[in-house]
């Protein structure tokens, strides 16, 4: 029986032959030659190095909303830290009004061209008709001696000119006055502030945000952050201490980031006692304003000013909302060392679900992320209901959703208690894991994203929340469009950078921790890079290191194909051959007819296509002794055989249709009803990235054999995930809605 040693020896050669036909490309090579190399800032590891540093920037600023006129104007001194090893000879601030602008795109054309049948605010967005009065006006630039200071401002970025440099080490102070037109939002498309004016009472309710002139970054990886705000990509920003007065009509409800100074000054006595009632109450809302007030607030129309006095410490930026038809009502929620004011603010348009859901969903997200990464560490946390947005700023965000006739469906709560979890889960990602949005959007999106995901999943189960067969559509689209997941902010389609920037990520680091890592190191991992950068700014190379650094995992592979690349998965079951081993002569013309088939592919239109025919036999014969070389100890050959013997033993063929390399998980349904399921690792692809054979000895009979068969990977095509093949569509449809459910 020695032909059979030479049989192994000709398809082992054919195999390796055929693997060598198709271009090698590298899936399992490391990524450094993508992503910064490491240095003493940023170390090999993931974490900032010895000599990391970053600036800072502090804010003393007087605003005062002018409500008539609807205009917001103030006055700042800006006391800025240079902490980098350089001098630097200007600064760069930063003008986010200047984008509403006329000269500005409106993305207009993101969502559709001239047809014969449009709306006029289409036609508005198209054009530019109406001009609505926006942009800043910069009344001085200051040095701290009272001596202006030339700027050269370029559309949403200001160039200072300094006199002498600013030394590494060195601080300095300057001043600016300045004002501008708060813009109506339902007039601009990717609106993230502004007004929403109520026709019916005549009152405003004001988001005010990337209001006040800031400082842009300055890192050690590119040096100024100065890349043009276009609405899309969002921000980077230095941390800084705060000292903040508003000053708004007398009956209006301001929501802040930072802490109220002078409660006693704003608020009335019955206001604070209910505050006071609030911050020992753990259960429940109890509202500070209520709906009576409210509605009374909004027939004053009050002339008079007041001032609300606002601090707030290590936060990277600074928004607030102001409106006389405020409900307000707030909770403490106890995390393990620090005690965190819940809020929500919200006009009578959101009862009954803002009061019923809104603190609740801030309470839920507090709780659930401080586990996941690091402790809240802010004193308040609000929720602050508008229409049509979702947007996070330090302690604040402004949320979406609303009722109809105060009735919501179903989808509509899903909804806005999801937006109200992911813009308080910004807090984290990125207003304290300050990561650069405007040029990496999934870094906050998509972990965030990740942890909104969970907490719904938790705390909310009877909603739907993100699972990796979600991604599947957008993975199956046309890869001439396309774009992966590192793509910066600015130059993802509109109609894709919600599946590429927030979902795929997010499917990504499920498939992590559930599938390839494991839960727990992956939790423990992800803890590590949340609280390595919080309060600094990572790049994608630090969390990439970290992930791998924090779970002695190598993740190359799959950080290149997920997000590097626009490749899908898509594992095909090609074939699964059934042996036994069986013990008496067979017959030799009919073994070689096997081996030629299996070396040359002649007779492949006989492959059986379900395990209706049987199993194909074995025949062991005793291993010779050249085939040890020089080991002395020999195999036990009737050990060998007692343990296969009977046993039913399964070749399974999978080919790497899609490109993207993954583990594939085997689910193996017997004849008599049973499951079970057996993992490959992604490593199984290192020698051949087109296609795999794996070998199984099971002690029962298979009758069907799936991969995949929970949607862990995002598999696009299941069609062909399956042995005996699925023929129909309609058996298809059953197999992978039952799979679903």
């Amino acid at each position: 029986m020695r032909y059979l040693v030479t049989v192994l020896i000709i398809i082992f050669s054919f195999s390796t032959l055929q693997s060598q036909t198709q271009p090698w490309q590298g899936k399992f090579e490391p990524i450094d030659n993508m992503i910064a190399p490491p240095n003493s800032y940023r170390t090999a590891s993931g974490a900032p190095g010895k000599a990391y540093w970053q600036q800072r920037a502090d804010y003393k600023i007087k605003a005062t909303l002018d409500e008539k006129n609807n205009v917001l104007s103030g006055e700042e001194i800006i006391t800025y830290h240079n902490n980098s090893p350089d001098d630097l000879n200007y600064l760069w601030i930063q003008l986010e009004q200047n984008v509403n602008r006329k000269e500005n795109p409106d993305f207009g054309e993101a969502f559709g061209g001239i047809s014969d049948n449009m709306s006029t605010r289409q036609m508005q967005f198209l054009t530019r008709t109406i001009d609505f009065p926006a942009g800043y006006t910069i009344e001085y630039i200051k040095n701290s001696s009272g001596e202006n200071m030339k700027a050269l401002v370029n559309n949403t970025m200001m160039k200072v000119m300094l006199d002498k440099p600013l030394k590494s080490g060195e601080s300095m102070s300057l001043s600016l006055a300045w004002s501008y037109p708060i813009t109506d939002r339902s007039m601009f498309l990717l609106s993230r502030e502004g007004y929403e004016y109520f026709p019916e009472d005549d009152n405003t309710v004001y988001l005010i945000a990337h209001w006040f002139p800031r400082m842009a970054v300055y890192n050690d990886t590119e040096g100024w952050q100065n890349q043009q705000f276009q609405r899309l990509g969002e921000f980077a920003l230095e941390f800084g201490n705060y000292e903040v007065e508003i000053t708004v009509p007398e009956d209006h409800i301001v929501a802040s980031t930072g802490q109220l100074q002078n409660s006693e000054s704003v608020l009335t006595k019955t206001q604070r006692k209910r505050l006071e009632q609030a911050e020992n109450t753990f259960d429940k809302p109890v509202m500070i304003v209520t709906e009576d007030e409210a509605r009374a607030n909004e027939k004053s129309k009050a002339t008079k000013l007041k001032t609300w006095k606002y601090t707030a410490k290590n936060v990277r930026d600074f928004a607030f909302a102001s409106s006389r038809k405020f409900i307000w009502d707030a909770q403490a929620v106890q995390l393990e060392t620090n005690k965190v004011m819940a809020m929500s603010f919200y006009p009578k348009e959101g009862l009954p679900v803002w009061s019923e859901e809104s603190t609740k969903a801030v309470k839920a997200a507090l709780e659930v992320y401080s586990e996941a990464t690091f402790e809240y560490p802010y004193p308040v946390a609000i929720s602050v209901n508008t229409s049509n947005i979702g947007m996070e700023f330090p302690m604040i965000s402004f949320n979406g959703g609303r009722p109809r006739n105060g009735k919501m469906s179903d989808n509509a709560k899903s909804g806005m208690i999801g937006t109200i979890i992911h813009e308080v889960g910004h807090n984290w990602f990125p207003m304290i894991v300050s990561s650069d949005e405007r040029k990496w959007m999934w870094m906050d999106e998509g972990l965030n994203t990740f942890l909104h995901q969970r907490t719904v999943a938790e705390r909310y189960p009877e909603f739907h929340s993100t699972e990796p067969k979600d991604i599947v559509p957008f993975m199956q689209g046309d890869k001439n469009i396309l774009r992966p997941i590192m793509t910066t902010s600015d130059n993802e389609l509109l109609t894709q950078f919600g599946a590429n920037f927030y979902q795929k990520p997010t499917v990504g680091l499920q498939m992590l921790r559930n599938s390839i890592i494991g839960q727990e190191l992956f939790d423990q991992a992800f803890k590590e890079y949340a609280n390595r950068w919080k309060y600094k700014h990572p790049n994608p190379g630090d969390l990439f290191r970290t992930l791998e650094d924090a779970t002695a995992a190598d993740l190359d592979w799959f950080f290149r194909g997920w997000f590097f690349t626009t490749d899908h998965v898509d594992m095909e079951l090609t074939d699964v051959k059934w042996y036994k081993v069986y013990e008496e002569d067979l017959n030799i013309e009919d073994q070689q007819k096997k081996v030629k088939i299996a070396a040359t592919g002649e007779g492949t239109e006989q492959k059986a296509k379900d395990f209706s025919s049987g199993p194909d036999m074995i025949k062991l014969s005793d291993t010779p002794d050249q085939a040890y070389g020089g080991f002395l100890s020999r195999l036990d050959e009737d050990e060998l055989r007692k343990q296969v013997s009977g046993k039913n033993i399964y070749e399974v063929t999978v080919k790497n249709v899609g490109g993207l390399v993954m583990p594939v998980r085997i689910e193996w349904i017997y004849k008599d009803g049973s499951k079970e399921t057996d993992m490959l690792p992604a490593d199984i692809w290192r020698r051949n990235e087109y296609q795999i054979t794996k070998t199984f000895i099971k002690d029962k009979e298979v009758e069907k054999v799936n991969l995949d068969p929970n949607f862990e990977f995002a598999d696009t095509n299941m069609a062909n995930n399956s042995f005996p093949k699925v023929e129909e569509a309609s058996q298809f449809d059953t197999f992978k809605e039952g799979k679903q459910n």
